[in-house]
Formats: C-alpha cells, sequence, structure tokens
C-alpha cells in the first residue's frame, strides 16, 4: 500500500461492525506501516474518556528493527513460560477445545515473531495518586484497536511485556510516574478480521440486581481457575 488517503481510509467503516470483527491479529507481515497510519490510529486514542479529561496518556512507537529486537527476546521467554501450563493441559486433555489450540498456536507465534512486527506501539501514561490510570489507558487502548481495523491493520493487545515492565519502561525513557500499560504489535494482517466467539448478551446482561439462578455459570463468586 504505497497512496493511501490518510483522511478517508477507515471513515466509512459502521461502527458497530467494527465493534464486531475487531478481533486479535496476532499474524502479521513484516512490511512497514506508514508512520501517518500510526498516527492516525493514535489519534483515535486520545479521543478516549478521562477522569477530569486529564488524558493521561503517552504512545511510544518503536519500529526501529534492533528496538523491536530487544523488546521480542524479553517477551518470548515470558510468553512461553505463562502458557506452559495451558498447552501442557491442551496435550493431555482430549477434550480441549480446538479453537481454543488455535488461540494458542496464534499466540505463540506473535511471541516467536515478535520481532518481525513492523510497529510495537506501547501505551503509557501519568500516574496519579501513585496509582495507573488504567480507566483511561484501556479505552484509550481500544479506540486504538478499533481504529486499527478501520484502516485495514492488524494489532492484538497484550500486557505481559509488564514482567520486565521497569526495564522496559526505562530502556523507552519514561518517567518512573508514567509506566506503560500495554503493548499493541501492529501491522498488516495475515489473516482476516471476522467475528469472534462471544457468549450471548442475555447470559451476561442482568436487570437491577445480579441473579445466579439466571447464570450459566452457576453463580459461582470465586475466581474461575483455567490454565
Amino acid at each position: 500500500m504505497t497512496d493511501i488517503d490518510v483522511a478517508t481510509l477507515g471513515e466509512d467503516v459502521p461502527l458497530f461492525e467494527a465493534i464486531r470483527t475487531t478481533r486479535a491479529i496476532r499474524r502479521l507481515k513484516p512490511d512497514p506501516v506508514p508512520d501517518v497510519l500510526i498516527r492516525k490510529v493514535c489519534e483515535a486514542g486520545t479521543f478516549a474518556p478521562s477522569g477530569g479529561n486529564r488524558q493521561p496518556w503517552k504512545f511510544i512507537a518503536v519500529t526501529d528493527a534492533a528496538r523491536r529486537q530487544w523488546v521480542a527476546d524479553r517477551y518470548r521467554p515470558v510468553f512461553l513460560e505463562y502458557i506452559r501450563p495451558a498447552v501442557e493441559l491442551a496435550g493431555k486433555d482430549p477434550a480441549f477445545p480446538e479453537r481454543k489450540k488455535k488461540m494458542q498456536r496464534a499466540a505463540i507465534h506473535l511471541a516467536e515473531h515478535l520481532h518481525e512486527a513492523p510497529v510495537h506501539l506501547f501505551v503509557a501514561g501519568w500516574t496519579r495518586r501513585g496509582e495507573t490510570q488504567n480507566q483511561a489507558l484501556m479505552p484509550a487502548v481500544m479506540n486504538i484497536l478499533l481504529a486499527c481495523r478501520a484502516v485495514g491493520l492488524g494489532a492484538s493487545l497484550t500486557t505481559l511485556h509488564r514482567a520486565f515492565g521497569r526495564e522496559c519502561d526505562a530502556w523507552l525513557g519514561l518517567p518512573p510516574n508514567c509506566p506503560t500499560a500495554a503493548l499493541i504489535p501492529i501491522g498488516w494482517p495475515l489473516g482476516r478480521y471476522g467475528t469472534p466467539p462471544r457468549k450471548p448478551v442475555d447470559e451476561v446482561l442482568f436487570w437491577n440486581a445480579y441473579d445466579p439462578e439466571r447464570d450459566p455459570e452457576g453463580g459461582r463468586s470465586e475466581r474461575r481457575t483455567e490454565a
């Protein structure tokens, strides 16, 4: 893609279509992404809500190959150790859902090819009263993911870089009170957009009060344990 009309690209994608088809795309082409498109999706991030309109976000787009390799070399072992129990469970359990195995394979692919993703977009933000303002940063992340969908880019959200977060933040030049909250690998997609599997809304929507009798998950208050 060489001639891009940035002003109009993605502007005609209906909102609800974008919401329903913005799935995680972890298989990305190594081809470069124009800076103007990264600027556009980050601009979408700036329209997220934030308490008091404080807009605490900072976006750092890492495109240099050596710097992307630095991130990938640290991310890969952290991720592979994180997913290991789930992969072992999938190998032992004949009833393990195939769709979950597919997600595992895609996530492993991203970890093993992260250095090839042309853009590593870090979302950081100023803390307030000593706390990260995730209530503002995560809506900004969602706006960016939607914008990527609209302009034809593949993207996904990960936070596993926080396992080496202090090192990463310092490497990015961020002060201690402006930590990263998310990493979004961005590139041209190898896969296609599509509607991800979701529970029916009537299984998770309750009126006036939560009703455990209507909850297919059994009204368990404890956190479900999954590998």
